[in-house]
């Protein structure tokens, strides 16, 4: 990590600080200039932490409904629409960002060169890619492609009044088709490309879509159920190889095709209003089958033009890797706040992210390496992988490197801590370029800023990233149901664990939740319930009256509200903490309640856990786990301490490894300060990975409860009775 240059450095700044000591002590005028020099930064340190103690980033606010504790952004005494005068709508945006950008860079796809497909003797096949430069198109041409396929759309006879699916992994073409829908004011409906197919079909089917657009990995899926398909009538294929197979129920029709065929028939705009349904946007279905929210173009607009105001010199300069989910809303927000902006997007994949990922093929750049991103949005889960990898390669190295990347990381926490002898400065440049520099090049090495959302991130991923990196992570929070405009962290605040003061766009409120033990009331901190209220809050969920009457309220001066079934607890400057939820919290029989979330987010910090399921039944007074086991680590203990195993699945069984797995659960749950009861008592090690294909995570990588209840109920019963 490190290189033996800087040894050399330090060994003779220390001789000449030194010689310096010594002519300072013959030199009293000298001297006191020493002192008083040493005592500016302590000075300067002290003045910045009283300063923080004071910020306010959100204040308390009056506002209607249920009676509780409400909070606002301090910046932002009402909620905020549009950050753009005369803009109500994503259309009119990103026609406004294509007129000021016409010759700039603005999606960008990596070229294929060539594709290798590799069978180990294990007899499961993997894909390796040697991916090339990235190739552009402008905002104007951008938009070119955009009114020319919303022309073809027409030439389609696919009418306003009819929904569209965008089913597809995140892409160039994803995008233009989005904004296409939009200047015809279609509604889209959007699909998780790893979505299984009894979840596709009733999305499809709920929302009556007539056009389906989609990959050629993603059509085979559609042909799978096609018997099973109401009301889909044309297929747009973004590939330009359509497979013969997939003809017969539906028209097929590529892309290109359809762009072509609008360039040569052109046809007026149709622009939507701001309340008009931009999105239908299916959940992860983390909780059980996934719910259409139904999205305006205004409650877009509220969350993106919140984040710009959030996010400091966001602008045409920044570059954004864009490889999460476009289906998902935090991507969804990123990608159109970019285009605003003027910024550049270039598209990757998490099997593509950087040179080590499992689908570049060795010795081939990824996708960071490549673009060099300035801005990225990330998920908890990618974030941990990022963590873990460092800190592999870091063991692996040991001896003088590892001992100065430790050296340099804790110097790096007390500079954040606000320890006056922390590494500002000349050192924090030297502690960077000799210790860090690496780390950040696995992101492209240009990493200004990073927003994590979808789950809860946990505070020692957030301070190693942060570090190692020297760029910000600000942590979001919201919903599919806010247009993921809840709140977020600013760039300034050096905390972890919180989630950051309501963004401009929306009200934080805190109802009470007696049956949980969280009140408004409570001592030192205000908890209960989170409700979020303003103009990022959706209009409820397509077709299900009921469960929209049930989380959704509108207040005596009109505000809707959406109530999330979070807990949450505010912090003195206004900031948010996620403490619990509803939904996760078991009573066990003898009375005692565990948070299933909350041991799950502690325990996974082990290097031994690579995805963890608490399971707590009430008929039972203690929990047991479902732990995916980190193939590395384990693998790498086994190694060390010379037990023998055949392959991965025959070590998971062993005694032994199930015994130091759980001794480091019970490490981490003792720091944690856990009770006797949160803790499990007994463990199942899984050797296969949970992924959104198997249906066990959402395309978030959040855990699917539920699912893992059923697909493991023999294992977990096995557990309680064994």
């Amino acid at each position: 990590m490190c290189t033996l240059s800087y040894l050399d450095w330090l060994a003779a700044g220390q001789g000449e600080l030194k010689e310096a000591d010594t002519a300072r002590a013959q030199n009293p005028i000298n001297m006191s200039g020493y002192i008083v020099g040493a005592l500016v930064p302590i000075a300067f340190t002290l003045l910045l932490r009283n300063s923080k103690k004071v910020k306010k980033r959100g204040v308390p606010v009056d506002v209607g409904g249920e009676p509780g504790y409400a909070i606002r952004n301090s910046q932002f005494p009402s909620p905020v629409e549009t950050a753009w005068e005369g803009i109500s709508t994503l259309a009119e945006l990103f026609e406004q960002a294509c007129k000021l950008h016409y010759h700039k860079r603005l999606l960008g796809t990596r070229k294929l060169i060539s594709r290798e497909v590799k069978v180990p003797e294990d007899g499961r096949s993997f894909e390796k890619l040697h991916l090339g430069e990235y190739e552009w198109l402008t905002y104007g041409k951008a938009f070119e492609a955009v009114c020319n396929f919303a022309s073809g759309m027409v030439q389609l006879c696919h009418r306003k009044e009819e929904r569209v699916a965008i089913f597809a992994d995140t892409r160039e073409e994803w995008f233009i088709a989005l904004q296409a829908c939009f200047r015809r004011n279609v509604t889209v409906v959007t699909i998780y490309a790893s979505l299984g197919e009894e979840a596709l079909c009733r999305s499809l089917n709920e929302t009556e879509v007539t056009t389906v657009i989609c990959g050629n990995k993603e059509l085979k899926k559609l042909v799978n159920i096609s018997g099973q398909l109401d009301t889909v009538k044309r297929v747009i294929c973004m590939d330009d190889e359509i497979p013969t197979s997939a003809s017969g129920r539906w028209t097929i029709t590529s892309f290109a095709d359809v762009e072509r065929v609008g360039c040569e028939n052109p046809v007026d705009a149709n622009l939507p209003l701001s309340a008009d349904v931009a999105v239908i946007m299916y959940t992860s279905g983390s909780a059980g089958l996934p719910k259409g929210v139904m999205m305006t173009h205004g409650n877009v607009l509220a969350t993106v033009s919140a984040v710009m105001t959030i996010v400091p010199g966001l602008g045409s300069k920044d570059v954004y890797l864009a490889y999460l989910p476009l289906a998902h809303i935090l991507e969804l927000v990123a990608e159109n706040l970019i285009s605003a902006v003027g910024g550049v997007i270039g598209y990757g994949t998490p099997l593509t992210l950087t040179d080590t990922s499992s689908k570049i093929k060795a010795g081939t750049k990824g996708d960071a390496t490549v673009l060099s991103p300035t801005v990225m949005t990330a998920v908890p889960a990618i974030l941990d992988r990022v963590r873990d990898g460092v800190r592999k390669k870091v063991d692996a190295k040991g001896g003088l490197s590892k001992k100065l990347f430790d050296l340099a990381y804790s110097r790096r926490l007390s500079a954040i801590n606000g320890c006056w002898f922390g590494a500002w400065g000349l050192e924090k440049f030297l502690w960077d370029f000799f210790v860090f520099k690496k780390v950040r090049a696995i992101l492209g090495g240009h990493i200004r800023f990073l927003l994590s959302g979808g789950a809860p991130l946990s505070a020692d991923t957030q301070r190693f990233i942060s570090i190692c990196l020297g760029a910000p992570i600000g942590q979001g929070y919201g919903l599919t149901e806010t247009c993921a405009g809840a709140t977020f962290s600013e760039v300034d605040d050096t905390s972890v664990g919180r989630v950051g003061s309501s963004l401009p766009c929306s009200f934080i409120k805190l109802i009470d939740w007696p049956e949980g033990g969280y009140l408004t009331s409570d001592s030192p901190m205000p908890r209960g319930e989170i409700v979020v209220g303003g103009p990022s809050v959706t209009l409820g969920y397509f077709k299900n009256e009921e469960k929209t009457k049930e989380v959704y309220k509108v207040d005596e001066r009109i505000m809707r509200w959406f109530y999330t079934g979070d807990i949450g607890q505010f912090h003195a400057d206004g900031c948010l903490e996620i403490i619990d939820r509803k939904k996760d919290i078991v009573k066990l029989q003898h009375g005692e309640y565990v948070s299933l979330g909350k041991v799950e987010a502690a325990l996974s910090i082990s290097p031994y856990v690579d995805n963890i399921m608490l399971h707590a039944d009430p008929f039972h007074s203690y929990c047991v786990a479902l732990v995916v086991a980190s193939q590395h680590a384990v693998e790498d203990w086994a190694s060390k301490q010379g037990v023998a195993f055949t392959n991965f699945a025959d070590l998971s069984e062993k005694e032994e490894t199930i015994k130091e797995v759980y001794s480091s659960l019970g490490q981490i749950a003792k720091k944690s300060r856990f009770e006797k009861f949160e803790i499990p008592a007994k463990i199942k090690l899984l050797s296969t990975p949970w992924t959104p294909e198997s249906g066990l995570v959402t395309a978030a990588l959040k855990i699917k409860r539920e699912a893992i209840r059923k697909a493991f109920s023999d294992d977990l019963a096995e557990l309680y009775t064994s």
